[in-house]
């Protein structure tokens, strides 16, 4: 039969916790960084949050006539770009005038100098997501206990926020349902 060959006596075994490591973990950006940077050249990178939140930033009169396109900085900066807005047709003359406060107001959105300059082009701007109709009212009214305690808070805002949070509870029959 066949023997194994005896260990060598001068080899000393390492426990796998203590083996050292080769290479350090590397980020997936470090070993292909072509990938994501040639898409985002071609179509211009443009943070969600600025088209999410673009009538938030310029106001619901700008937002209604314009939507952020794409925002394209000189190569290697994060600073001094130009902001690609589509704009409505006869709406150009009254943005290019305000031109300078949209960018005021993106920079301040950024909280540094992002935008420097402002391309404008004419196309079709969608609308401005809607905002949501008001739940409409329930049939119960609110129980007296409920009533009475708010008639003594003096904001007519909140008084009427928690009416219709009284009101809610007051009309659910249980745990709220998910999905």
């Amino acid at each position: 039969m066949t023997e194994r060959p005896a260990p060598a006596k001068n080899i000393k075994k390492v426990a796998p916790e203590e083996r050292p490591r080769v290479g350090a973990p590397r980020a997936i950006a470090d070993l292909m960084p072509d990938i994501g940077r040639a898409a985002f050249r071609k179509f211009g990178f443009v943070q969600s949050s600025v088209v999410t939140r673009w009538p938030d930033i310029v106001g619901a009169k700008y937002a209604g006539v314009s939507a952020p396109e794409s925002i394209r900085f000189p190569a290697g900066q994060k600073a001094g770009g130009t902001l690609h807005l589509v704009v409505a047709s006869g709406f150009a003359p009254m943005m290019q005038h305000v031109m300078p406060e949209i960018m005021e107001r993106v920079n301040r959105f950024f909280g540094y100098a992002a935008v420097a300059k402002v391309a404008m082009r004419q196309g079709e701007v969608a609308s401005p997501v809607a905002e949501r109709a008001p739940p409409p009212k329930n049939l119960k009214p609110v129980p007296v206990e409920l009533g009475d305690s708010l008639r003594d808070i003096g904001d007519p805002e909140l008084r009427a926020v928690l009416e219709s949070l009284a009101q809610g509870l007051a009309n659910s029959s249980g745990l709220p349902k998910i999905g």
